[in-house]
Protein backbone atom coordinates (compact mmCIF):
# COMPACT_ATOMS: atom_id res chain seq x y z
CA UNK A 1 0.00 0.00 0.00
CA UNK A 2 1.01 3.25 -0.88
CA UNK A 3 0.26 7.15 0.08
CA UNK A 4 -1.40 7.27 -3.33
CA UNK A 5 -4.06 4.67 -1.65
CA UNK A 6 -5.22 5.76 1.16
CA UNK A 7 -8.58 8.21 1.39
CA UNK A 8 -8.93 11.64 3.02
CA UNK A 9 -8.81 11.28 6.94
CA UNK A 10 -7.05 8.06 6.65
CA UNK A 11 -3.61 7.91 8.85
CA UNK A 12 -0.63 5.55 7.98
CA UNK A 13 2.72 5.11 8.87
CA UNK A 14 5.65 5.09 6.50
CA UNK A 15 7.49 2.15 6.07
CA UNK A 16 9.97 2.75 3.09
CA UNK A 17 10.71 5.18 1.07
CA UNK A 18 12.76 5.17 -2.10
CA UNK A 19 15.59 7.82 -1.57
CA UNK A 20 16.70 7.32 -5.45
CA UNK A 21 13.04 8.86 -6.12
CA UNK A 22 11.90 10.91 -3.66
CA UNK A 23 12.84 14.49 -3.13
CA UNK A 24 15.09 15.46 -0.49
CA UNK A 25 12.69 18.02 0.71
CA UNK A 26 10.36 15.54 1.40
CA UNK A 27 12.92 13.82 3.51
CA UNK A 28 14.02 16.40 5.55
CA UNK A 29 10.52 17.48 6.27
CA UNK A 30 10.08 14.20 7.86
CA UNK A 31 8.72 11.74 5.39
CA UNK A 32 11.03 9.62 6.96
CA UNK A 33 10.11 5.06 7.39
CA UNK A 34 8.13 5.13 10.74
CA UNK A 35 6.51 8.71 10.84
CA UNK A 36 2.69 8.93 10.58
CA UNK A 37 1.17 10.26 7.82
CA UNK A 38 -2.48 12.05 7.48
CA UNK A 39 -4.54 12.81 4.38
CA UNK A 40 -6.47 16.00 4.64
CA UNK A 41 -7.25 16.85 1.15
CA UNK A 42 -7.31 14.92 -2.11
CA UNK A 43 -7.50 17.52 -4.76
CA UNK A 44 -9.04 16.42 -8.36
CA UNK A 45 -8.34 13.43 -9.60
CA UNK A 46 -6.33 13.05 -6.39
CA UNK A 47 -3.35 14.84 -7.79
CA UNK A 48 -1.51 16.84 -5.31
CA UNK A 49 -2.54 15.29 -2.29
CA UNK A 50 -2.42 17.20 0.47
CA UNK A 51 -0.95 15.30 4.20
CA UNK A 52 0.61 15.80 7.33
CA UNK A 53 3.36 14.42 8.29
CA UNK A 54 6.27 14.91 11.84
CA UNK A 55 4.32 18.13 12.10
CA UNK A 56 4.44 19.72 8.55
CA UNK A 57 1.52 20.00 5.61
CA UNK A 58 2.88 18.93 2.94
CA UNK A 59 1.33 18.64 -0.71
CA UNK A 60 2.82 15.83 -2.97
CA UNK A 61 2.26 14.64 -6.57
CA UNK A 62 0.56 11.36 -6.85
CA UNK A 63 3.27 9.73 -8.72
CA UNK A 64 5.50 10.26 -5.75
CA UNK A 65 2.79 9.81 -3.30
CA UNK A 66 3.19 5.95 -5.15
CA UNK A 67 6.72 5.63 -4.45
CA UNK A 68 5.91 5.62 -0.71
CA UNK A 69 5.10 2.19 1.07
CA UNK A 70 3.13 2.78 4.04
CA UNK A 71 1.09 0.68 6.55
CA UNK A 72 -2.38 1.71 7.38
CA UNK A 73 -3.60 2.56 11.14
Amino acid sequence: MTIADLNKGEIAQIIDCDDTVIPLKLMEMGCLPNQEVKILQLALYNDPIYLEVNGSYIAIRKETAKQIQVKQL
